[in-house]
């Protein structure tokens, strides 16, 4: 007999964030670390954004962690 049995629901789970603040400037930085920050949503001093918790956006902090501040 072909198999009877329901495929199993999707479990939702809480999305974790991260929220990222720019602390220092992208000024006479290398174009990537730029483009990490723009990729990331910042670009000027004092700007925050809320970000899923992913392996990528750990990745892009990671990059440039001594130009951002992180809150869990």
């Amino acid at each position: 007999m072909a198999n009877d049995r329901k495929a199993p629901a999707k479990q939702l789970r809480r999305q974790e964030t991260l929220t990222v603040r720019q602390i220092r400037s992208q000024a006479r930085r290398p174009a990537v670390q730029e483009a990490t920050l723009r990729g990331l949503g910042l670009g000027k001093i004092g700007r925050q954004k809320t970000l899923e918790d992913t392996p990528a956006i750990r990745g892009m902090i990671r990059k440039v962690a001594h130009l951002i501040e992180v809150a869990e």
